[in-house]
């Protein structure tokens, strides 16, 4: 839990991302643009489910499957019709067989996999996110609730499989790593090029001046310290963003930096136009 020693952090600007971003082929198709499995969103709170989808469509996956229960399918297609949905069972939707079937459905179907946003907390959340962890083949996203469910679980990282991007925010980070984390720019990054490099998987540790941190040491830093996205739903939105870019071929930590800086741009460019409050997490995508 503490801090590696301080390494030299790449602050992130759009000439860097511009270079990150993939290029559109004039002759490409859905499929050429990735798949992802988004399994977010509960009866109770399936809006984190349409922002994380919706944020994945805008950011260019070719094809996005959420997994809702059964019930929700409708709502979701009235929202973002663009998306195509699994239906899952009413009661313990995440149960053992579900949860092996849902493993199963993303090593067929997906690309990449975003995991944990508004997923209500029980026995098959944990099934799932740790088969999830141990078997996925395809890069994943993992926020929210799987976060939780990892927190909760002696070592996870020695048995994680996957390659993942974690994305935290602070009472999240400090769960996972043990020990609550300040505000100040150098210990944040610190802290999390450290659990980085423990963890073995990029590390987005969420705020002012988002960090983003890889296995391999390398650290960068967004210069976003936006107060209109201190609102629900706004990480949901992010965990969108990166899944798709994932889906979309980049590596983990590429996908993390340039997702961190839409999703900041997106802010700037609404504050500018609206000002500094009343930002609804649904005005990003």
């Amino acid at each position: 839990m503490s801090g590696a020693p301080a390494a030299a952090v790449q602050e992130l600007d759009q000439a860097a991302v511009s270079r990150l971003l993939p290029v559109r082929q004039s002759d490409a198709h859905k499929q050429t643009h990735g798949r992802l499995v988004v399994v977010a969103g509960s009866l109770d709170y399936l809006g984190a489910g349409l922002l994380t989808t919706l944020a994945a469509v805008r950011a260019g996956a070719g094809l996005v499957c959420l997994c809702v229960p059964a019930s929700l399918q409708g709502l979701v297609a009235g929202r973002v019709p663009e998306a195509i949905t699994a239906g899952l069972a009413e009661s313990a939707p995440y149960e053992v067989d579900a949860a092996r079937a849902l493993v199963e459905l993303v090593g067929q179907e997906g690309d990449a996999l975003v995991i944990g946003p508004g997923m209500a907390a029980g026995t098959g959340t944990r099934e799932l996110v740790s088969l999830v962890a141990q078997r996925a083949g395809s890069p994943v996203v993992l926020d929210a609730q799987a976060l939780n469910v990892l927190a909760a679980t002696d070592r996870w990282w020695e048995r994680c499989q996957l390659d993942a991007v974690l994305t935290p925010h602070p009472g999240e980070f400090a769960r996972l790593d043990g020990a609550p984390v300040g505000g100040r720019d150098d210990e944040r990054a610190s802290r999390a090029a450290a659990a980085a490099a423990r963890w073995g998987q990029v590390v987005v540790l969420k705020g002012a001046r988002t960090v983003i941190a890889s296995p391999t040491g390398q650290t960068s830093r967004a210069p976003f310290a936006e107060p209109v996205l201190a609102t629900a739903g706004t990480g949901d939105v992010l965990a969108g963003i990166i899944g798709a870019l994932l889906a979309q071929g980049m590596a983990p930590f590429d996908a993390a930096r340039a997702g961190v800086w839409l999703h900041g741009m997106a802010a700037v460019d609404w504050r500018s136009r609206h000002g500094d409050a009343g930002l609804a997490a649904s005005d990003l995508p």
